[in-house]
């Protein structure tokens, strides 16, 4: 079996993670866990979204939350992953592309979904329609300079309309493609796929796109998403989304747990011997540190594992003295 010798890890926990909380996030503590996760080694972080306060009010603060990061990353006294640091950010039209342009953004993300029922609840339009959108947005980005990445959503199963065949994914994955999208980041929305429909996913989608140009994105909603990752790195994908501390929920599936936990991730990794450049002991201290605002443990179960052998390390000194 080959895995990559390298995997980009890309932290959602900052947009992704965060968007859904009821109680807003301050930018302190935003700006100081993105502080944190680039202390832990992580050098691709999503800080934000430039979308409407009315239907997002925790991104409300993203333009500040990226001058911030920006300046700091000109501050920075850590050390600095070999491609420097990169804080993508999510657009979803013209609008928010000017708005992240003004405010630092040198990457942003656009937003699509592979089923007309999602695509018409999530973004209120057809897939067609969303992707002559994406093609301004795409355009006025990479005229500026700016890279763009490209999410699908639900590419192994929509809470409306259940399975989805590779074949509709890997046609609105080349769709995006040729927009200018340096990258796709395949989803799993609903945590519903499993290592057989991943296998099938990515063999559909490597087939009219390089692997070089993929991601993965998995929820744990049934336990699945580390063996999925390991079909996605089998599969020579090597680059795969995750959020500190597993945070964000799932709003389409009852009890989902949500993103795949970033602690989790590299404790595969490190055990795979696959290089991700992250130091687990402080991304757990960075997914504790959001945790102790948020008022609730880590979902990580790498976090979890790690903290009670710490804790019970002590009691167990002791009695050897």
């Amino acid at each position: 079996m080959t895995l990559p010798d390298r995997v980009k890890l890309v932290e959602v926990g900052p947009r992704d993670g965060l968007q859904n909380e009821a109680a807003v996030v301050p930018i302190d503590i935003k700006v100081a866990l993105i502080e944190k996760l680039m202390a832990a080694g992580l050098a691709v972080i999503e800080v934000g979204a430039f979308v409407s306060p009315k239907w997002v009010p925790q991104m409300a603060d993203s333009t500040e939350v990226l001058r911030r990061v920006v300046a700091k990353q000109d501050q920075w006294t850590g050390a600095v992953p070999p491609s420097g640091f990169q804080f993508p950010v999510l657009v979803p039209n013209e609008r928010g592309v000017r708005d992240a342009l003004s405010a630092g953004a040198k990457e942003v993300a656009i937003f699509g979904a592979v089923t007309e029922s999602f695509s018409r609840k999530n973004i209120n339009c057809s897939i067609d329609e969303s992707l002559q959108r994406f093609e301004a947005v795409a355009a006025s980005a990479l005229a500026a300079g700016c890279r763009v990445r490209g999410y699908l959503s639900c590419v192994l199963g929509c809470p409306y309309e259940g399975e989805v065949g590779p074949e509709v994914v890997a046609r609105v994955a080349e769709r995006l493609y040729r927009l200018g999208c340096y990258e796709i980041s395949l989803g799993d929305t609903i945590g519903v796929g499993t290592p057989g429909k991943t296998r099938a996913l990515l063999d559909a989608v490597a087939a009219v796109l390089p692997v070089s140009a993929l991601a993965v994105h998995f929820h744990d909603t049934y336990g699945q998403a580390l063996a999925n990752v390991m079909v996605g790195l089998e599969r020579g994908v090597a680059t795969v989304d995750a959020s500190v501390a597993g945070l964000g929920g799932c709003p389409y599936a009852r009890g989902a747990s949500g993103n795949l936990a970033s602690e989790d991730l590299v404790y595969l990794l490190d055990g795979l011997g696959v290089d991700s450049g992250v130091d687990l002991s402080m991304l757990c201290e960075a997914g504790q540190f959001i945790c102790d605002h948020l008022g609730r443990p880590p979902a990580s179960k790498a976090a979890q594992a790690l903290a009670a052998r710490s804790a019970a390390a002590p009691k167990s000194a002791q009695k050897r003295a």
